[in-house]
């Protein structure tokens, strides 16, 4: 195995769940690195969730593979799922232990080591910020603390992939702030896939993002790149029947272009070049059908709302 290889935490191809003749996710492909954190976005009913139960062994999909460092979910998944920390939206806690109990029962589940257990009951306890309630009940615990219980039961056994369901759901804008930088945290020593529909949480604290509709992945960029558009010289592109590529990419004036998603573009123009009237022309000209010509947006919430409503809207 390579380098490159070994870097590859969670590797999913051709991912895809029905319900009867319902498609709640269709052809999904998602990597994650070791270290990086994954915002994973989308509107209710997106199949979101869906993804996250197939990626942790938790639904079988219709068609599709999912890779858990090298190990393959179906054919291994014992082994798969002891490198995955899982904290669904609502968390498994038992609010008549207390969290010591609670931590070494995960613990045993887990199949970590007798001697090693009390070690890493104390790291996550002091990584998650409950040193000091290890003897109080779960049920006692305010919310917040309840979620960092939550996030503690996911790391307890020291997993290479971390998934985050609604972490933050319920809770007052201090216990966020707190919750963040744990993400972050967690980020330095796992691969992390969070799921929110708090927008400005992912832009905080994730290196990437991508957003499902109707059980599709409609886009998929860095954070950097998204952070980085020059609404001067750089355009979102949508066509209903768009050409190749590179295609788009010869036309004058045109210095680059990206996929945002099958029918939208990020291109870039060279320095002191306006070329969206040629964009306009050839559009017409060749029947690309352009439904959209704008600078290109540089908030995480205007792009999901452009791609989730203009697909409600087409």
């Amino acid at each position: 195995m390579t380098d490159q290889e070994a870097a590859i935490t969670i590797s999913a191809r051709g991912l895809t769940r029905n319900f009867g003749s319902h498609t709640a996710v269709n052809n999904i492909d998602l990597e994650l690195r070791r270290g990086e954190v994954l915002g994973f976005l989308g509107p209710n009913g997106a199949g979101k969730t869906t993804t996250m139960r197939m990626l942790t062994g938790n639904l079988a999909p219709s068609a599709g593979m999912v890779g858990i460092c090298g190990i393959d979910m179906l054919e291994q998944p014992v082994a798969a799922k002891a490198r995955i920390g899982y904290l669904p939206e609502t968390p498994p806690l038992y609010r008549e232990l207390n969290v010591d109990e609670y931590l070494l029962l995960v613990a045993k589940l887990h199949r970590v080591p007798k001697t090693a257990r009390r070690g890493a009951i104390d790291n996550v306890k002091q990584r998650c910020g409950l040193t000091e309630v290890g003897k109080k009940l779960i049920g006692a615990l305010s919310r917040g603390f309840q979620q960092r219980v939550g996030i503690a039961q996911a790391i307890v056994h020291n997993p290479d992939v971390v998934v985050l369901d609604e972490p933050t759901v319920g809770l007052d804008p201090n216990q966020i702030r707190e919750i963040r930088g744990l993400i972050r945290e967690l980020g330095g020593r796992h691969s992390v896939i969070l799921s929110t529909h708090i927008l400005p949480e992912v832009e905080a604290v994730c290196d990437r993002v991508q957003i499902m509709h109707r059980g599709n992945l409609v886009y998929s960029d860095t954070i950097k790149a998204l952070q980085g558009f020059n609404s001067g010289h750089t355009v979102l592109l949508g066509l209903r029947r768009p050409p190749p590529p590179d295609e788009l990419a010869a036309l004058p004036g045109v210095a680059g272009v990206d996929n945002v998603s099958e029918s939208l573009f990020r291109m870039r123009f060279a320095a002191g070049v306006d070329a969206a009237d040629e964009i306009v022309r050839r559009s017409v000209q060749k029947n690309w059908g352009l439904y959209q010509l704008n600078p290109a947006q540089t908030s995480l919430e205007e792009i999901f709302v452009n791609l989730t409503q203009r697909e409600e809207n087409t």
